[in-house]
């Protein structure tokens, strides 16, 4: 049986199958690429051929333009396999976003499973983080330290609820990624009980509507009206969701004294949270943090995991404390999906 160091590679363009010539998540045009999820880390434009589920390869034409999103698109729903050139490619849930996949890779009794990016909390729009048992786990590693330890986006969302209800005179400007984030938080406020309109920037409205059309409830959303009135504002006592640099732009005068909060992860590095000057950090994260990382790499069972993006050697230390051998693979081109550079792009 060949280990699958022997038969996946990492080249400029990305991680490479050699039997099945084709890429996972390739941050470059291939010939042939597997997508795990829309994240523009992640799903690139101008591939010939592209494979993923249904809902990433409609991110991906949203994002992208139908003319970039891959010439010859096949979509493949989670748990169906297909073969390409004796490679059995299978994707299952992996808990991040809409549509997203962890790519199962099996060649002559070998198997391989990329994760993609993942998370282990329950996320209303999106389907639950699948363990797949495998030879080698291909993990990311956002969060591997343990300070990272999410609190649960309930309690969160409650903090938000409780901060509209004690200053029912100011907006609360949220900003939260365009894609995944956004959609998480509408869909976990409706939990919540929060029924009223949720107002949109518009950068926020297309990936919306997207998640809508396959389904995922989100309630009433309304575009941020403009003042009638110059001097005027809007929103005293609303909840209003943009990109996470909004708040530094002049469209944010027209919000009633807006209360700012950002909803990431990395709020939990309250330096973080006070350079930006986030005035209510929320801890709520699409990427799993250091307890859930553990946990999921015990339940696949893997003896060797390769680390992606993230914090390479915290992750392989600890996995070397348990017996399973750590590798960084130090892929180019993949980073979180709440920097700068995604953020721009959310906003164009």
């Amino acid at each position: 049986m060949p280990h699958p160091d022997t038969w996946l590679r990492v080249l400029p363009q990305g991680l490479f199958c050699e039997p099945g010539d084709f890429f996972i998540d390739p941050v470059s045009a291939v010939e042939r690429a597997v997508i795990s999820h829309g994240h523009s880390d992640h799903a690139r434009p101008d591939h010939n051929a592209v494979l993923a589920t249904e809902a990433t390869l409609a991110i991906m034409a949203a994002r992208l333009g139908e003319g970039r999103a891959g010439r010859v698109q096949q979509a493949l729903a989670y748990g169906q396999s297909i073969e390409q050139k004796g490679v059995r490619i299978t994707l299952v849930p992996a808990g991040h976003v809409l549509g997203s996949a962890q790519v199962v890779l099996e060649w002559q009794g070998s198997r391989a499973v990329i994760s993609g990016d993942y998370k282990r909390q329950e996320d209303p729009t999106c389907l639950p983080f699948q363990p797949v048992p495998c030879d080698v786990f291909v993990t990311e590693a956002t969060f591997a330290l343990p300070v990272f330890r999410h609190p649960p986006a309930q309690a969160e969302m409650r903090r938000l609820l409780e901060s509209v209800a004690l200053f029912p005179d100011r907006g609360h400007l949220v900003g939260c990624y365009a894609l995944g984030k956004c959609q998480r938080l509408i869909a976990e406020l409706r939990q919540a009980g929060f029924d009223r309109p949720i107002y949109l920037h518009g950068a926020q409205a297309a990936m919306c509507a997207l998640y809508q059309r396959f389904g995922v409830e989100l309630g009433e959303l309304l575009p941020v009206p403009r003042p009638q009135k110059r001097g005027e504002t809007v929103l005293a006592g609303e909840i209003v969701l943009a990109p996470p640099s909004a708040e530094s732009n002049p469209w944010a005068r027209r919000l009633a004294d807006p209360v700012t909060a950002l909803a990431s992860g990395w709020m939990r590095v309250r330096q973080r949270a006070k350079a930006r000057g986030v005035e209510l950090p929320l801890v709520v994260s699409d990427h799993a943090d250091w307890p859930d990382l553990l946990e999921t790499i015990e339940e696949v069972g893997a003896p060797e995991v390769w680390v992606t993006h993230g914090r390479e050697d915290a992750l392989i230390h600890a996995l070397a404390q348990h017996g399973v051998r750590g590798r960084a693979l130090h892929l180019l081109g993949r980073e979180e999906d709440e920097t700068e550079a995604d953020i721009a792009e959310a906003e164009a």
